[in-house]
């Protein structure tokens, strides 16, 4: 456990001239937002559905199926809408590694670490649920979370799979890699909620720098070559983030430039992005990796 002094002393530290904003953006509360689901309904039909509903809602800036919602107090969860699969609750930022995969120029794709499936569902939605895909998940629960998710979502031709990506044989070989590596959850933090404090330390960044460090470099050696993956986490922090890349680049791998509409942090390497949190936003870190032969 940290506490709330000890965590806003840690983004000091780390970001000495944007702190005040990051924090500031730690402590407000954060709108609402889905995904509209266009294997089950299109994107007109679903704003109608919700406008219909009194529900007001406003376009995101990464996508024209990404939308910030004002609820006027209902339960989104209670929505026919939302037990049907037609959409899904999903932040804006969480919404961002998929639409950074070459999916249109892949056939078979890979997804780490998928539990609960948001990001799975979301690749296979814009791939128009004709992709080969493998799920990975280690933890037999969230598994089976990920298979409900996906059914109740109607994506077909995934393949999950109850296993540590650490441990794929290495004979496998993708088109595209999804590593939404698991984190420390800096990101997302509030910091009005302690049992969000409670939930991190210094010990859990330490400790997924280490996971992510290995998931990342299995995640390379079976990208085909000549191919790219997006690394992702909900960090802020470098150790979890930019110091994760540095510790497998090389010659044979480029750091892709991407097209982010949203406002980010400082970078300590060059096309690395962090999302800054705000009360639209979480905190969040993506980089798009190409492996060159």
């Amino acid at each position: 456990m940290i506490s709330r002094d000890e965590y806003i002393n840690l983004i000091k530290k780390e970001y000495p001239n944007d702190w005040l904003e990051i924090i500031d953006g730690l402590s407000k509360k954060r709108s609402n937002a889905l995904r509209v689901n266009t294997i089950k309904i299109s994107v007109d039909e679903a704003l109608k559905n919700l406008d219909d509903l009194g529900i007001k809602y406003y376009k995101s800036d990464i996508s024209d199926f990404s939308y910030l919602v004002d609820s006027n107090n209902k339960d989104l969860m209670d929505l026919d809408m939302f037990k049907n699969g037609e959409i899904y609750l999903q932040s804006i930022s969480s919404q961002l590694p998929p639409l950074f995969l070459d999916i249109n120029e892949s056939h078979d794709i890979l997804d780490m670490c998928a539990a609960p499936g948001g990001k799975t569902s979301e690749i296979q939605m814009i791939g128009e649920n004709q992709k080969s895909i493998m799920a990975l998940e280690a933890d037999k629960i969230r598994c089976e979370r990920l298979k409900y998710n996906l059914e109740h979502l109607g994506c077909k031709n995934i393949n999950v799979m109850k296993k540590d990506a650490r441990t794929i044989d290495s004979f496998f070989r993708f088109d595209t890699i999804l590593l939404d590596a698991p984190c420390s959850g800096s990101g997302t933090i509030n910091l009005e909620a302690e049992k969000d404090l409670k939930a991190f330390s210094v010990k859990l960044v330490e400790n997924s720098s280490k996971l992510q460090k290995a998931l990342l470099k299995k995640a390379l050696e079976v990208l085909k070559p000549g191919h790219t993956m997006v690394y992702s986490t909900c960090s802020i922090l470098k150790m979890e983030n930019e110091d994760v890349l540095k510790s497998v680049l090389n010659k044979n791998l480029e750091l892709m430039p991407l097209d982010i509409n949203i406002e980010t942090l400082p970078a300590s390497l060059q096309n690395t992005y962090t999302i800054k949190p705000s009360d639209k936003y979480e905190g969040f870190f993506i980089a798009k990796i190409k492996k060159i032969r």
